[in-house]
């Protein structure tokens, strides 16, 4: 990371970058946009609607794959409409969603829900699929009541996986969250980085992309620690704590 900071300060300072500005500049961009809580609003607007998609996205994912991992049947007829569904980019849809609802924070909300939906939906069919046949012949032999099935044996077996899948979608809601606000705009970090740009200060533009970067990493760092403490229990958890 030294190495790439110094040369980027050598190719900016002798303007084989371009425009882009030294590392210094950027820092300082960032101390000026910091002390100015001039982020402070954008960024709230953008982890709102960060916010309220994952929550659509795990609601929904989960709700729509614990039925279809149970049931192979099921699995099979809705396979190649999930696969086919999944593969489109959220932001092809954006002249559908602005068209629709606007330039607001519905509009990002519902391009980040249905870009991290299908991260928590496959995952939540995976764990489902897993369960492990003895343990599961065992509850049918004891004539284990559905309810008392699902949440002693399903669930355990699913929550690794969807732990997973929330920690992507969670990395998807954010990406995709800014990249609306640049494309719409819909206020927010993105709508700060547009802005910057087209004033052309450049050292906060790429101040405000670095605030973005910090914060993805953050909510990745978060999301796995608390992955770990909600699965400490889990037998693959407890091996990497003993290692």
């Amino acid at each position: 990371m030294v190495a790439l900071l110094v040369l980027w300060h050598l190719g900016a300072s002798l303007g084989g970058l371009g425009a882009v500005p030294t590392p210094v500049e950027v820092g300082s961009a960032v101390v000026l946009v910091i002390a100015s809580d001039a982020v402070w609003e954008p960024l709230g607007i953008t982890l709102a609607g960060w916010a309220i998609s994952l929550v659509l996205a795990v609601v929904v994912g989960v709700a729509a794959g614990f039925p279809l991992g149970m049931n192979r049947i099921a699995y099979r007829m809705s396979v190649f409409s999930l696969d086919f569904l999944r593969t489109i980019p959220a932001l092809v849809l954006v002249p559908l969603v602005v068209l629709l609802y606007g330039s607001g924070l519905q509009s990002t909300v519902l391009l980040a829900f249905f870009g991290a939906v299908w991260a928590v939906t496959m995952q939540a069919i995976y764990g489902a699929h897993d369960v492990d046949r003895v343990a599961r012949d065992t509850f049918r032999s004891f004539r284990t009541r559905r309810r008392d099935t699902i949440t002693l044996l399903l669930v355990p077996t699913a929550l690794p996986y969807i732990a997973t899948g929330i920690r992507l979608a969670a990395a998807i809601c954010l990406l995709i969250t800014i990249s609306a606000q640049l494309v719409i705009p819909a206020g927010g970090m993105g709508e700060q980085i547009l802005t910057s740009q087209l004033g052309g200060a450049v050292p906060e533009m790429y101040a405000y992309i670095f605030l973005c970067g910090v914060l993805g990493v953050a909510v990745n760092a978060g999301f796995r620690r608390l992955e770990a403490l909600a699965l400490a229990w889990h037998p693959s958890y407890r091996k990497r704590s003993a290692a």
